[in-house]
């Protein structure tokens, strides 16, 4: 069985929209204004990148990221290199962009569900708050890598749902502080 890890950047109240400047949202860029850079906080995303095997996404990441990261070469070499799930029930095949690599839809939870059995590495959800909000209340995601920013952004997608569900434990495997308030916080979901 696969390993679905989401990985987010949220602010204090759980705002997950627009953290790298997407535009649309009023706070966009949070995670770079007024919070002073340490590359310690970030060393998560390297790791993250090393350790998937695939990258999975919501229809509106896919269309923010398909423009950009297959030209980000240096940047992003593995993520562009691993394969693709697209979870969405609206993208066309025709819509898939040719230059990054195996790109794959899937139309259900059913389907994610499906992956998730097949055999393989872990597999990472990047941006897709709806993706990962629906993802959570069906109980599919195993584990959360969390970078907690410093901030209260009021309105804005946020990384949970209201959904009235039963509780649902989490067990602390990683965490650090760093001196720009930000909180790297790491949870395996407990089954």
């Amino acid at each position: 069985m696969r390993t679905l890890i989401a990985t987010a950047f949220v602010s204090l109240d759980g705002v997950v929209e627009a953290p790298g400047g997407e535009p649309g949202y009023r706070n966009s860029g949070w995670t770079f204004k007024d919070i002073e850079f340490d590359e310690a906080a970030y060393e998560i995303k390297g790791r993250e990148e090393g350790e998937a095997a695939a990258m999975m996404m919501g229809r509106v990441t896919y269309e923010a990221f398909s423009p950009v990261w297959p030209d980000m070469t240096e940047e992003f070499s593995g993520y562009n290199a691993m394969p693709k799930y697209v979870v969405s029930s609206t993208l066309k095949e025709e819509d898939l962009v040719s230059n990054w690599g195996e790109i794959n839809i899937l139309r259900s939870l059913d389907d994610v569900a499906a992956l998730k059995e097949t055999e393989g590495g872990p597999i990472i959800i990047h941006g897709s708050a709806t993706l990962n909000r629906n993802l959570s209340d069906a109980g599919l995601i195993d584990r959360y890598h969390l970078l907690v920013f410093p901030v209260l952004l009021g309105a804005g997608k946020r990384l949970f749902s209201d959904t009235d569900k039963d509780k649902q434990n989490l067990t602390l495997i990683e965490s650090e502080s760093y001196a720009n308030g930000i909180q790297k916080l790491v949870y395996n979901v407990d089954r």
